[in-house]
């Protein structure tokens, strides 16, 4: 006798599917671009460079690395700045 199981993740990709995402902001990149991941299917976006989500894929990923590191730089100099 054959029984059948359902895969967790399908269920969830499901019900995304019906509902939509449930996206959290998973990385604050600058103050405009962020990183969202969907609480239930682990689906990962980033806003582009129009201001869109756009899937999160490698390509991006290095983009918002180096985009964290100059944004990080600056905010560091222009409070060393302010500060003398």
């Amino acid at each position: 006798m054959k029984t059948t199981t359902s895969n967790p993740n399908s269920v969830l990709k499901l019900y995304c599917n019906v509902f939509g995402h449930q996206y959290d902001v998973s990385k604050k990149v600058t103050k405009h671009v962020k990183e969202y991941t969907c609480k239930c299917c682990k689906k990962q976006l980033t806003t582009n460079g129009n201001g869109k989500l756009t899937e999160l894929t490698p390509k991006f990923q290095e983009i918002n690395s180096i985009l964290e590191h100059i944004y990080t730089r600056r905010s560091m100099r222009l409070n060393q700045k302010l500060a003398s």
